[in-house]
């Protein structure tokens, strides 16, 4: 047992009863409570349905509310584990047999679910996915943080508004595909989400990123692949320490399958944190470190002079790998102020931080000029 540890007393869980006194507001796969605790204490808290049942006011809950206790990056909320005296009816499937899939996501932890995988043997994909060898050169923008889908979509719909565009989401984040406001607003503008690695809920499951790009390319027949983190990056201000360093992972994904990988840069003159202003050291390190095949990164041009000459400078060195490529800005504004959904990054908006929504957007126009 580790140091300090006590078998007898939880340590990594902070647990919290109480009863749902009001819902929210609600989006795809997620409702949002407010629950009083037997101290009268109020607390937000958020429930999937799909896991934990629909709560009504009246339920009983219990909840993990250590991130929220700790003021950590979960939305603010505390999360429902279950209804203790309303449990949800089993799946009407059988559960004998793996007619419904047997992917196990958020493995070994309380509440995994079981889901179909795109590729297995009850999927209908699966011969398409087990004939399928590459991407055919589809784009596939890599982004570090949840934030800046919102701003490649309107980038590759400034240029391609026609253009099937998908998204990854990878484990680095949210789980749960249901937390993402930003994407419960999207679903229309997508031809679809998959969830890959320990992700779930999106339109359809992927067990590693290379099937979930090529179940991009072969299944939803997108012309443009988005790969990002679920909100919610886990970072501890060190070079290595961050969840987005899988972003030069999966530049070489999406490289080993035949595909155009397009980096989106995480730039920024507005961030107070040194290390991510200029070019973000997450990007240098995913780019310049992690990334062992080349890639196209998007450098927009209108930048303030200042702040090109810092962008040019952090990434000389990334040259002689990737191809750094100018992408013209034209447009981009007011194809971000159009977004479907509002833009936000580290609680910063457009205005308050345009240099990191423009960045992304280069990287969905230069994509949207790679399609076949």
């Amino acid at each position: 047992m580790p140091a300090g540890g006590d078998a007898s007393v939880p340590d990594m869980v902070r647990w919290r009863a109480g009863t749902v006194t009001a819902l929210r507001r609600q989006w795809t796969g997620a409702v949002e409570l407010d629950v009083e605790l037997a101290d009268g204490t109020a607390l937000r808290a958020l429930a999937y349905p799909d896991l934990v049942g629909r709560p009504e006011p009246g339920d009983r809950v219990l909840l993990n509310a250590g991130a929220l206790l700790m003021g950590l990056g979960t939305g603010g909320y505390a999360l429902v584990v279950a209804m203790p005296d309303r449990l949800p009816p089993d799946p009407p499937q059988a559960l004998d047999n793996r007619d419904a899939g047997h992917l196990v996501k958020a493995r070994y932890t309380p509440l995994q679910p079981i889901l179909l995988g795109v590729d297995e043997e009850a999927s209908p994909h699966r011969d398409v996915l087990a004939a399928a060898e590459d991407l055919a050169g589809l784009p596939v923008v890599t982004a570090d943080l949840h934030s800046a889908l919102p701003a490649i979509l309107a980038g590759v719909r400034a240029d391609a508004p026609d253009a099937r565009v998908a998204y990854l989401l990878t484990d680095g984040g949210a789980l749960p595909a249901w937390f993402s406001r930003t994407l419960a607003g999207l679903r229309e503008h997508l031809v679809g989400t998959i969830s890959v690695g320990q992700a779930f809920g999106g339109d359809l499951e992927a067990s590693t990123l290379h099937t979930g790009l090529l179940a991009a390319r072969h299944v939803l027949r997108a012309d443009v692949a988005i790969v990002a983190q679920g909100p919610g990056n886990l970072g501890t201000g060190t070079r290595w320490g961050f969840s987005g360093v899988a972003v030069g992972e999966a530049v070489n994904a999406v490289a080993a399958l035949g595909g155009r990988p397009v980096g989106s840069l995480r730039i920024s003159d507005a961030d107070p944190r040194p290390r991510h202003r200029g070019v973000s050291h997450h990007s240098l390190t995913a780019y310049g470190r992690v990334a062992l095949s080349p890639a196209e990164l998007a450098v927009p041009d209108g930048l303030d002079p200042a702040l090109a000459r810092e962008v040019q400078a952090a990434l000389a060195p990334l040259a002689a790998r990737h191809k750094l490529v100018r992408v013209p800005t034209d447009g981009l504004d007011t194809a971000l102020r159009a977004s479907a959904v509002p833009l936000s990054t580290m609680g910063r908006g457009l205005d308050a931080d345009h240099a990191y929504f423009l960045a992304a957007a280069a990287a969905g126009r230069h994509a949207a000029g790679l399609m076949a």
